[in-house]
């Protein structure tokens, strides 16, 4: 039961922090590089601005995050007990550390805000759009740091 009680808590606090982090960042830095005619992911992502895609991605929204959540909780599980027993600065360190480096910077995808990126990515994708989504991913990374000292150990 103690499992389900993380796991369930873990994606709640996931979906709150993915979700914050996600509505700040896009207006402040992602809006232009997102959707529109002169976006820099135009290519190879979806566009938010149109009507038929965002309602694509209304319905997939919370289903994925809920499976994201659930499968980075279930990887935990065997270092919850040690987890438990940490400071909560300590905790807070730890989960918000290991958030933005195994889920982000340090990913084996190959994206504008990984260290992959920097290696196969074209010199623009770097250019314009490292920094800015390096703000989303160290954000993300404190909330769910911050939720999971508080909460989930």
């Amino acid at each position: 039961m103690q499992y389900l009680v993380f796991s369930g808590l873990f994606i709640a606090a996931h979906i709150v922090a993915y979700m914050v982090a996600g509505a700040v960042t896009f207006q402040l830095f992602y809006k232009p590089i997102h959707g529109g005619k002169g976006a820099l992911y135009k290519d190879f992502l979806r566009d938010t601005e149109d009507p038929k895609e965002k309602q694509r991605l209304g319905l997939l929204l919370v289903p994925t995050q809920v499976a994201r959540g659930l499968l980075m909780s279930l990887v935990l599980y065997p270092v919850l007990g040690y987890l438990g027993g940490l400071s909560f600065g300590v905790q807070l360190a730890f989960l918000g550390g290991l958030m933005f480096v195994y889920t982000d910077f340090c990913s084996a995808v190959p994206f504008s805000n990984t260290l992959e990126g920097v290696v196969y990515m074209k010199p623009r994708f770097i250019r314009e759009a490292f920094l800015k989504t390096q703000v989303e991913s160290v954000f993300y990374s404190v909330l769910m740091g911050l939720a999971g000292a508080l909460f989930l150990f």
